[in-house]
């Protein structure tokens, strides 16, 4: 049984009781046959750029994963789901990245890594925080209540870095309005109990402190009197979210690894085991060497996002094919 077995059944059912509540048509209805979810998971800012250029390599090849029933997003994947769900086209999304100038040489320390993606800081002492809360967890949800402390004991800013993230992450996003044609989902983390908590539009969150929070590591976020951690915390891509979707799709940019306990089952192999024991389909992509070397500890670094991105894009146009059997809607 997986520990988390709970709060699984818990967030779809949230998922589908907002979606439901919204209005929003069945896609399971005759008219529309199979439901689809789009999974992006978090992976700094080599991985926002890779799954973007993923995105836009098959919208160029004629396979639109925007057109997904749910769009679940993680960390550096809840940017890149607000992103494609702009309104903005996914090669409007891709072609600024061509143009960036890699950043500065990293800075160190935390405030530097809360900004690692705008700054180019390095992950190493992220890395060496976050193992070290992970190894004096007993099981996942010790290991989230421990990383919500420590973030919580680590934060000295009095809101002032929380405020500076904010307006970092606005910067990015194309449009800080929810979605009315698609249904997006951010997953963060309560940084007081550890419990996993879903953003999307019946939230009475904006989409800017949603993905604010998902993305925040090792400072917590506040929204309202509430106080978030990295949605990554409870699994790095979330895919068992789409539990009862027919069709999901993956995007994870390391790979379906973990760093946590494999007794845990936080790494992408049991969540995709889960899902397919559900009765769906289930397809992953990971990032091809095109994309470089880049997704580890060096994926914090904006320096990596151009090659993420062109491998990503290029990646994006050998799978179309494959893909669009898998994706494309019944005849």
């Amino acid at each position: 049984m997986d520990p988390d077995d709970d709060s699984i059944r818990r967030l779809s059912a949230e998922i589908e009781r907002r979606r439901r509540a919204g209005g929003e048509p069945d896609p399971a209805a005759p008219d529309r046959p199979g439901r689809r979810a789009l999974v992006l998971a978090g992976g700094g800012a080599a991985g926002n750029a890779w799954e973007l250029g993923l995105i836009a390599g098959l919208h160029d090849a004629g396979v639109d994963l925007t057109e997904a029933d749910v769009i679940i997003g993680t960390s550096a994947g809840s940017t890149v789901a607000a992103q494609v769900t702009s309104g903005t086209s996914p090669a409007d999304l891709y072609a600024p990245i061509l143009a960036e100038v890699p950043a500065s040489p990293p800075a160190t320390g935390r405030e530097g890594l809360r900004h690692s993606a705008s700054r180019g800081v390095s992950g190493q002492s992220y890395l060496e925080w976050s193992n070290a809360v992970i190894a004096s967890a007993a099981d996942a949800p010790d290991m989230r209540r421990k990383m919500g402390a420590a973030a919580l004991q680590a934060d000295s800013s009095q809101g002032s870095g929380a405020a500076r993230w904010r307006d970092i992450v606005a910067a990015r996003l194309p449009s800080h309005q929810w979605p009315d044609q698609h249904h997006l989902v951010v997953v963060a983390v309560d940084a007081r109990t550890g419990e996993p908590v879903v953003f999307d539009r019946h939230s009475g969150v904006d989409l800017v402190d949603a993905v604010a929070a998902s993305t925040s590591a090792m400072t917590p976020y506040r929204i309202g009197d509430g106080l978030y951690i990295n949605g990554g915390y409870r699994r790095s891509e979330n895919a068992d979210l789409a539990t009862g979707y027919e069709r999901v799709l993956v995007l994870s940019p390391f790979s379906g690894r973990s760093r946590m306990p494999l007794e845990w089952r936080m790494d992408l192999a049991a969540q995709v085991e889960e899902l397919r024991g559900s009765g769906s389909r289930v397809e992953t992509v990971f990032p091809g060497a095109g994309a470089g070397e880049v997704f580890d500890a060096n994926a914090l670094d904006p320096s990596t996002r151009r090659q993420a991105a062109v491998g990503g894009h290029e990646q994006g146009r050998a799978l179309a094919a494959t893909l669009a059997e898998f994706w494309g809607r019944p005849a």
